[in-house]
């Protein structure tokens, strides 16, 4: 048990710490523990002191704004120091004011209440992840990691099914998982995978838009662009690696114009977060009871999904608030989100990528959850984004459950279960369900 000169010594180090983290920038506002008032007064004056020594601002607010991101009570009679540097106070007053009026005009709710607990935490220096957590375990509200995101999914759209499946099964060695007869189920990656549909049963036809590309992530660029080329698969850019890049990569069209991205990311300040996430992953090579002919030793340990915005920055926003997605590689024009530890979605400003942004656009981007029907009632009842249908479909013969909506673009996002069948034997043992 701590004595009282003990429980002054914390809080001071508490403080401390805050100080200097605003110092050097990390954060832009901390606060002190919350103390009753009598407390705060005993070390007033030597807070004040680790103030100077760190050239920070303390502000003792008797009143600290209450959101969604603390409990109600948290600092009910209390008093907080607030620890910040320039402007930040003004934005601090400026926010609670508008709370207040928010409250007075019976505005405080849904949406605007959400927005100040956010803007709070982003003055608290919290990532969207962060902020994310917190709302969750203070209020209702959720996003699809708290309903058990187990894989990244892509649909694509052919005319010739037959043919599509025999390039991604022989040519490029993805591991053959499922044929439903009118769409087949690849593995890519530990936990990403790619569904290939026949255009005339699909949501999509073969003639809209392929405003996607498909990454496929390895450390062996050379030997995979020398084996393309051998199998006369036509290459939209080549092959040209350069030192001190932050990735490097070429880009090959499927049979029916699908656009497969082959890169590698290298140690790079915008990939600080990203490789070291890409090197705990193991790389999958074609199965040995599965033709094709791929060269011994060759193969895939990840998928970026590259989907094409007109709205980056409020893409950004629903990939981070709504879906609850984090961001992994920030590269100024484009966003990289981890689905899993092997699976990526990447926002792309559509005026700098290689598509630009259409109407429609022949993909579904999907994701494989334990509870998908939880999602699609939380969905449902919170209005989170546009449904396509009003219930869950359930696949042939119970195969799977699944239901779609609507990003703010456009993209169809399907969010799929995949339950105990014959063909799905080994899909579900790879999902580490039964």
């Amino acid at each position: 048990m701590r004595t009282g000169n003990d429980q002054i010594s914390y809080h001071l180090g508490n403080i401390g710490s805050f100080a200097e983290m605003v110092q050097a920038g990390v954060k832009q506002l901390a606060l002190s523990p919350a103390l009753p008032p009598q407390e705060m007064d005993v070390l007033m004056k030597e807070a004040q002191k680790i103030a100077e020594r760190y050239n920070v601002q303390l502000h003792r607010e008797s009143d600290l704004i209450v959101t969604d991101l603390f409990p109600a009570n948290v600092a009910v009679g209390k008093d907080v120091l607030l620890i910040y540097n320039g402007t930040t106070l003004n934005q601090y007053q400026s926010l609670k004011k508008e709370k207040e009026i928010l409250v007075q005009n019976g505005q405080y709710n849904g949406k605007s209440r959400e927005a100040i607990s956010r803007r709070f935490g982003r003055l608290l220096s919290y990532p969207p992840s962060r902020i994310n957590e917190l709302l969750t375990g203070n209020t209702d509200f959720r996003t699809m990691n708290d309903f058990g995101i187990q894989a990244s999914n892509v649909f694509l759209y052919y005319r010739d099914l037959d043919r599509a499946t025999q390039f991604y099964a022989q040519t490029l060695g993805l591991e053959l998982l499922a044929d439903y007869d009118m769409a087949t189920i690849f593995r890519i990656s530990t936990s990403s995978y790619l569904i290939l549909v026949d255009a005339e049963k699909g949501m999509h036809t073969a003639e809209e838009p392929k405003t996607v590309a498909l990454a496929l992530l390895t450390d062996q660029l050379a030997e995979w662009y020398e084996y393309l080329q051998a199998q006369k698969v036509p290459i939209k850019y080549t092959y040209k690696p350069r030192t001190g890049n932050a990735h490097d990569g070429f880009v090959a069209i499927d049979p029916e114009g699908y656009l497969l991205e082959f890169e590698t990311f290298k140690q790079h300040p915008e990939n600080e977060r990203f490789v070291p996430i890409l090197k705990q992953n193991k790389t999958l090579f074609p199965p040995a009871n599965q033709e094709n002919s791929v060269p011994e030793g060759l193969g895939v340990s990840a998928s970026i999904t590259w989907l094409y915005y007109k709205d980056l920055l409020a893409m950004e926003g629903f990939y981070e608030e709504v879906l609850g997605l984090e961001l992994v590689a920030d590269q100024g024009w484009t966003k990289i989100y981890k689905v899993t530890n092997s699976s990526f979605i990447g926002l792309v400003d559509e005026r700098r990528g290689m598509h630009s942004f259409t109407e429609k656009k022949a993909v579904n981007v999907s994701f494989i959850m334990e509870d998908v029907d939880g999602w699609f009632d939380y969905v449902q009842q919170n209005k989170t984004f546009e449904l396509r249908l009003t219930e869950v479909s359930v696949g042939p013969e119970s195969k799977y459950r699944a239901f779609v909506g609507y990003d703010p673009e456009g993209y169809f996002m399907e969010f799929d279960r995949f339950q105990a069948h014959e063909d799905n034997v080994k899909l579900m043992e790879y999902l580490g369900t039964d």
